[in-house]
């Protein structure tokens, strides 16, 4: 349901299992929500990701505190499922308010710091990512300057504790599953005897979570993600709660669509590799929409996954050069 609240921003509360609140928090995205998770405890509250650090998250927080009738300081453990900013942005507003300590994978941790800190150079590393796979000096530039913007959705950055490989909330015990691929730290909830699973942006209904190389990271994220898929479906989950969109009921056939997705999207990039950079084959799979730089950044990004991905598995010959370039392989 959509309700707006006394601040006049647009909410949804939603009651859903083990007594707990689904709450979309608005995002500057097309995707418009991020999907937080509250769940009551014997001393208070347990929140799953926070939003994106501006007034909007921050008066919508405002506006669910008060629908549900709890104090902030009721919150007495936060998770992260990843370091992004749309699920961490707020980690450090929301820890000030509720003095809460925050726990994440201890890779996703160091992404924090290495990515939105007060000396990250990752904008910069960036760029010089893209110009190397053959995007324009101009261009680069903006994808640069947007990173920038970025930061301060944010920073302040709390400390971060290291999550361990279970966790109580919701009177239930919880396995904490290391997903790699979305990013190098995602992890997904998993209650065992309901075959519940909390599941960030690891798996998504209807469209498909982003799957790129950026610099600091993992430099085999697709491979990290097609196994981390394997793993969850051995998990034969009944229903995943998402970051975006719709929760999931039949888990393990999303799963299959997503695996099926990334082989057709492989044999599109691989037809277009044809002595090409990844910026080039991106202009292609893209070409029917109008990019920001934003959007320019993981659809670059996005594409150099899948043609590294080619390149592994010997589909794909990567010619090292300036600019970097895509030839299908002749085996």
């Amino acid at each position: 349901m959509i309700n707006t609240f006394q601040n006049g921003e647009t909410v949804t509360i939603e009651k859903i299992v083990f007594n707990g609140y689904r709450i979309g928090i608005p995002i500057p995205f097309p995707i418009k929500y991020v999907y937080c998770y509250l769940f009551k405890q014997q001393d208070g509250y347990v929140l799953i990701d926070v939003g994106y650090n501006n007034n909007r998250g921050k008066t919508a927080w405002e506006d669910a505190f008060r629908e549900l009738h709890m104090e902030p300081g009721e919150i007495k453990t936060i998770y992260l499922t990843h370091f992004h900013p749309d699920h961490a942005g707020l980690a450090g507003w929301m820890h000030q308010l509720t003095g809460a300590p925050i726990f994440m994978h201890e890779i996703d941790a160091k992404m924090m710091e290495h990515v939105w800190g007060e000396n990250s150079s990752q904008a910069r590393n960036i760029k010089k990512m893209v110009i190397e796979h053959g995007t324009p000096q101009e261009l680069a530039g903006e994808i640069e300057k947007q990173m920038d913007v970025l930061v301060h959705h944010v920073q302040p950055l709390p400390a971060i504790h290291t999550i361990t490989y279970q966790v109580v909330f919701a009177n239930r015990e919880w396995k904490v599953i290391h997903t790699p691929g979305h990013s190098t730290g995602h992890i997904c909830f998993f209650q065992e005897e309901e075959r519940v699973l909390i599941s960030g942006d690891h798996i998504l209904e209807k469209i498909t979570p982003n799957i790129s190389v950026w610099p600091g990271a993992s430099q085999t994220p697709l491979h990290d993600y097609i196994n981390s898929l394997h793993r969850v479906a051995d998990l034969q989950a009944k229903i995943a709660f998402t970051a975006h969109r719709r929760p999931i009921g039949n888990v393990n056939e999303r799963i299959k669509e997503l695996l099926q997705h990334h082989e057709e999207r492989l044999e599109s990039i691989l037809a277009l590799a044809q002595n090409r950079t990844a910026f080039e084959v991106a202009g292609d799979l893209f070409a029917h929409k109008e990019l920001t730089p934003h959007q320019w950044r993981f659809a670059i990004a996005e594409t150099i996954a899948h043609l590294d991905y080619l390149s592994i598995e010997n589909r794909a010959e990567k010619i090292m050069g300036f600019p970097i370039k895509y030839e299908k392989s002749n085996e």
